[in-house]
């Protein structure tokens, strides 16, 4: 009996495996290697013991965009299956300046940038990570107490050779540019970091590939079972092109304000779009393939868009902010009812009704969703409220279309919301609706019952 369990508690734990590699391996470039990862996992689940996820941050910026949460979101996804994340904060290594892969060195920062950075990075990034299991460290604790002796240890497990294939020092050797030394010494201390915590994985951009290679190389070399290496693309940003980045102009902020960031993501193209959802959106992978299996049916794909836009904007503000941003992006896009120039009116429910009705509209209380509001009424209401200069404007405009009435209803079969535009109609039901007269005059009616 012992064996049959065995043999089913083996089996479980293989299930979990791989649907721990299955979930953690979306959207990444390179795993090195997957076999120790199954080791690394198989150990951790037969021990319960969390492994070890570390990723590096220099703190170069104060801001986080969406480029930033790529690893932060590969994170999270490792600290759902109960894995520790070690969050290192290069406040010593960013005093130095990594090259930037521009043939050229990048200017370290004051101390003084690096702190002040460093707090606003942590702050945005707790907005993904689970501060239960995140663990946040500073290099300079440890780096800044390495002794000279400790380093040239360190040091002496790397060859210049070595070091020259990376590939943007290589070709700054060929065109016989300058390489500063401590260029050389920086992907040292961030393996350093490595060898310290004794990591089971780094995550980190494919632009750190060699820098993460550095880091396993150097726990070999002091018999340490070395971290399995994941590396993850460099999301492209709003121009579809380059990388995202603040410089070009191309980012998207989480500290965006949500309008703002609702439709930048509305405006990314289509052929970027499930890029981002794979990167972005914390849908499962099941869902994933469906939605691009939709998409290939025809599905529209400014739907889609909105899906993505709504689960971005509500992480990193909240539900009622991001209905808002998208019922703003609806109406000044999709019904073209710019709400900058919507006049909003309080109006007493009573006071309506009493109006309406002495119009003829008794419709009001017939709860039928269908019924017109007759001319004359209509007439009436868009003088009361000065939409028209006068009776006669009002009459030519309904009579030219001009004038048209928007409300929200639900469909109960569906379960989604959904626009109905009816001319000069609303459901007894309702108590807010926008009124649209002519091109440019926009009221947003409330009633207040």
């Amino acid at each position: 009996m012992d064996g049959l369990n065995n043999t089913v508690a083996k089996k479980e734990i293989e299930s979990k495996i791989f649907e721990q590699i299955d979930a953690v391996k979306r959207g990444s470039v390179e795993l090195i290697k997957e076999d120790e990862l199954h080791e690394k996992l198989s150990y951790s689940l037969t021990n319960n013991i969390p492994l070890k996820i570390k990723a590096g941050f220099d703190p170069t910026s104060p801001d986080i965009h969406l480029g930033h949460t790529v690893l932060l979101n590969k994170l999270r996804t490792f600290q759902e299956f109960g894995h520790i994340v070690y969050f290192i904060i290069g406040d010593f290594t960013a005093m130095i300046g990594d090259p930037t892969g521009k043939s050229e060195t990048r200017k370290p920062l004051s101390k003084e940038d690096v702190l002040k950075n460093s707090e606003d990075y942590r702050s945005q990034a707790f907005k993904i990570l689970k501060p239960e299991r995140t663990i946040i460290l500073f290099n300079s604790w440890w780096l800044s107490n390495l002794k000279l002796d400790e380093f040239i240890k360190v040091s002496s497990n790397y060859t210049v050779r070595r070091m020259l294939e990376k590939d943007d020092f290589e070709k700054r050797f060929q065109d016989n540019k300058p390489i500063a030394m401590h260029e050389f010494i920086y992907p040292l201390l961030q393996g350093f970091d490595s060898l310290f915590l004794e990591a089971d994985i780094e995550i980190g951009g494919n632009d750190q590939k060699f820098n993460l290679i550095v880091g396993r190389e150097l726990m070999k070399s002091f018999g340490l079972i070395p971290q399995v290496i994941m590396t993850m693309p460099l999301l492209e940003g709003l121009d579809g092109k380059n990388k995202m980045s603040k410089s070009l102009g191309n980012h998207i902020g989480v500290l965006d304000e949500p309008i703002e960031m609702y439709g930048k993501i509305m405006s990314i193209s289509d052929e970027m779009m499930i890029k981002y959802y794979e990167l972005l959106s914390y849908i499962s992978n099941k869902e994933l393939t469906e939605l691009t299996i939709e998409l290939d049916k025809g599905l529209n794909p400014i739907t889609v868009k909105k899906r993505l836009a709504l689960e971005i904007v509500e992480r990193y503000h909240d539900k009622l902010l991001a209905d808002k941003a998208q019922k703003y992006f609806e109406d000044k896009y999709q019904k073209k009812v710019n709400p900058e120039n919507i006049t909003t009116l309080e109006l007493d429910s009573e006071e309506y009704m009493k109006f309406i009705n002495n119009g003829g509209g008794e419709w009001m209380f017939n709860n039928i969703p269908s019924s017109l509001m007759p001319s004359e009424v209509i007439v009436n209401f868009l003088s009361r409220i000065n939409a028209v200069a006068s009776k006669g404007e009002a009459k030519r405009l309904i009579k030219q279309g001009a004038v048209k009435i928007y409300f929200e209803t639900v469909n109960k079969n569906i379960g989604e919301s959904k626009v109905d535009i009816e001319t000069y109609a609303i459901p007894a039901n309702i108590n807010e609706f926008t009124l649209k007269v002519g091109k440019k005059k926009i009221y947003k009616i409330k009633l207040k019952f």
